[in-house]
């Protein structure tokens, strides 16, 4: 499947009710979503298990599995995000488990991670468990962070290493009453990092 037509169906996945700015719930956007996937499908990386990090309404997870994931698990704290993304799910038509835990007590083994952190702006290092939980559970790691991180990504995974990285943009939209404009793009890096 090709970049744009994923990003097409991937603009049908609904976003949150009411997010929360202290999870820092921003819904991925579909363009980076597909941007993200179709990195790591032609790396080979969607071919096996697949686990999404903070899943939220499962965007990410969804995709993999367009993509061909031969099984792909979802995992959030909110409860009602989760009930969004199995509705996107069932309104797909993709076999995706989603399941409530904590981001420390994701369990098992998955070849892929694709996921979309918190970025820290409500509480400095908020990403850290989601991306000791990736390197804990998956061979491979797609993620998301802000600009400038390389730094701190390098020497947070110890023996585990960055294969590649690029920057892109995030369309933002308004989600919150202390957001200013109905969409500010801001600048993000991908990484793709492997144990």
């Amino acid at each position: 499947m090709k970049q744009r037509k994923l990003e097409m169906l991937l603009e049908q996945v609904e976003g949150f009710d009411s997010p929360s700015a202290v999870l820092e719930q921003y819904a991925t956007p579909a363009v980076l979503a597909a941007e993200l996937l179709h990195f790591a499908y032609m790396q080979g990386d969607l071919e096996d298990t697949v686990f999404d990090l903070g899943c939220g309404t499962g965007i990410l997870a969804i995709g993999a599995k367009l993509l061909g994931a031969e099984k792909v698990t979802g995992f959030d704290l909110d409860n009602k995000a989760l009930q969004i993304a199995r509705k996107n799910a069932e309104k797909m038509d993709v076999d995706v488990e989603f399941l409530h835990c904590d981001i420390s007590e994701v369990e098992g083994h998955a070849h892929t991670v694709v996921m979309n952190p918190p970025f820290g702006a409500q509480a400095k290092g908020n990403d850290r468990p989601f991306l000791l939980s990736a390197l804990k559970t998956s061979d491979v790691v797609y993620s998301i962070h802000n600009c400038g991180s390389h730094d701190f990504i390098s020497k947070f995974i110890g023996d585990a290493r960055i294969s590649d990285w690029y920057t892109t943009v995030f369309p933002l939209k308004r989600a919150f009453k202390f957001h200013k404009k109905e969409v500010e793009t801001i600048n993000v890096e991908v990484y793709r990092i492997m144990r």
